[in-house]
């Protein structure tokens, strides 16, 4: 189930791209699974149809989903590899921080800040 909060500073597309992601991440959409058409879930969540396009978008570029034309956006088996990269560069990143004396805390930090300006933190 999908619930845009009006009243919150994330914007509708982003909830809607974290819900459905975190759907898929955990399985309650599973491999396969067809998404409702964008105008469908647009008018579902009474939703701009761009909003949805654009979530949809965000996805496929993630990986998440795949869209084959007329025949609708299904949940895509490189999801799972997305996963697993994310997985590794996870593990390097914590061999490097270890490796240069950072905490695990400081760590935390920076991985949050770079997740909330959507890009990877500068190299330094």
């Amino acid at each position: 189930m999908i619930v845009i909060d009006s009243a919150s500073p994330t914007p509708p597309y982003e909830q809607l791209r974290l819900q459905l992601a975190r759907q898929i991440g955990d399985h309650t959409l599973a491999v396969g699974t067809r998404l409702p058409t964008v105008r469908q879930l647009a008018a579902d969540l009474g939703l701009a149809v761009n909003t949805v396009g654009r979530a949809y978008r965000e996805l496929e570029e993630a990986g998440l989903i795949e869209t084959r034309g007329r025949a609708g956006s299904f949940v895509s088996a490189a999801g799972e590899t997305g996963r697993a990269r994310a997985q590794q560069a996870a593990a390097d990143y914590a061999a490097v921080v270890t490796s240069v004396g950072i905490d695990a805390e400081e760590a935390l930090r920076i991985v949050r800040a770079a997740l909330s300006q959507g890009r990877p933190a500068p190299a330094g």
